[in-house]
């Protein structure tokens, strides 16, 4: 299998760098029904009682609270989409990643800050503090040098591995929906 490598993330910043920074679209919407299984849908009901539609978040998950149930903070994780069709050349494979909501839209830190509320199709959700990172599995499921790229100081600063969203008023999200700042 073939990986990007840093060179070839280089190339492609601009394209990311270009993603809509105030109203964008949703790309993919992806459950996790358990450890390492993906379910891509069309739609979803995002709620503040178990997040994604499907997903395992509210079953329990790696950050939680003091009384065991999952962290709201960690409850909906967004990717720009871009930066997995730089990663990943195969669609289905950029699953993979394990983020719910995959957009064409600016997620760096100039753009949105902890706090800011974002309007996807018919729910609210709100862009939490928690840092969103990749890890081991990333690396395996795309390459260390997407990896190291992504967690760099300036990957960091862009986000490129995503964010990390809480739902503040329930709604569906399609496929196509928009995306926007609220």
């Amino acid at each position: 299998m073939n990986h990007v490598t840093t060179s070839q993330f280089e190339e492609q910043i601009e394209y990311i760098l270009d993603a809509p920074k105030q109203s964008g679209t949703v790309k993919m919407i992806v459950a996790r029904p358990a450890t390492n299984e993906r379910q891509i849908t069309d739609s979803c009901l995002l709620s503040a009682k178990g997040g994604t539609d499907g997903d395992h978040w509210a079953k329990g998950c790696w950050k939680s609270l003091p009384d065991g149930s999952p962290h709201p903070d960690v409850q909906i994780s967004v990717m720009n989409y871009r930066v997995l069709q730089v990663i990943e050349q195969d669609e289905e494979r950029r699953a993979l990643a394990g983020d719910n909501l995959c957009v064409d839209f600016d997620l760096s830190e100039e753009n949105l800050q902890p706090g800011e509320r974002l309007r996807i199709g018919a729910a609210t959700v709100e862009v939490t503090s928690i840092p969103h990172n990749g890890c081991k599995k990333f690396a395996e499921r795309f390459g260390s040098e997407a990896l190291a790229y992504i967690n760099s100081e300036e990957g960091k600063k862009l986000h490129l591995r995503g964010i990390y969203v809480r739902v503040v008023e329930d709604g569906l999200v399609r496929k196509h929906d928009t995306i926007e700042k609220w």
